[in-house]
């Protein structure tokens, strides 16, 4: 079991979709900044001048961490790790509140429509999306402590260790 846990596969497998995700998450985010805007705005974390800026920059970095776990880039698991630490406290915050507004982790439909889901469920999502990220950090150090030749910078072809 434990050879197929940390086979290559499962890891290509969680990070593809840790990467689908949050590409999904920013993209349909940053189609419609104004609704994702009034969503931040309900949370009541944010000075009113920061709203717009944070709804256009938010689903810009998801995009941008996303393309780099696609491509396993150093920095990107970091980067989603980040966010998902980020999307927890505020979620958090707003469970604690007992805010019934939508999560906006996926973009707004229709921010009064649809607004009304809970973040508790959101909640739970991004925790499960948290252990995937440390199942991908644990699976680094064991082939970095299992292969040491592969913490060069890089080996003998080139390739960045870890990269597969």
């Amino acid at each position: 079991m434990e050879k197929i846990v940390f086979s290559i596969w499962p890891y290509r497998g969680v990070r593809m979709i840790l990467a689908l995700i949050f590409m999904w998450a920013g993209v349909v985010k940053i189609s419609d900044p104004d609704s994702f805007a009034i969503i931040l705005e309900a949370f009541g974390l944010l000075p009113y001048t920061w709203i717009t800026p944070i709804a256009v920059g938010l689903p810009v970095l998801e995009i941008l961490a996303a393309i780099g776990l696609l491509f396993d880039l150093r920095g990107s698991l970091a980067a989603v790790a980040g966010l998902l630490v980020l999307f927890l406290a505020v979620l958090g915050y707003g469970v604690w509140l007992g805010l019934d507004i939508d999560c906006g982790c996926f973009g707004p439909g229709d921010p009064e429509g649809e607004a009304y889901r809970g973040l508790r469920p959101a909640l739970y999502k991004d925790l499960v999306m948290l252990a995937g990220v440390a199942y991908l950090y644990v699976w680094r150090f064991r082939r970095s402590s299992v292969h040491p030749e592969r913490n060069s910078i890089r080996d003998k072809t080139g390739a960045e260790p870890g990269r597969d």
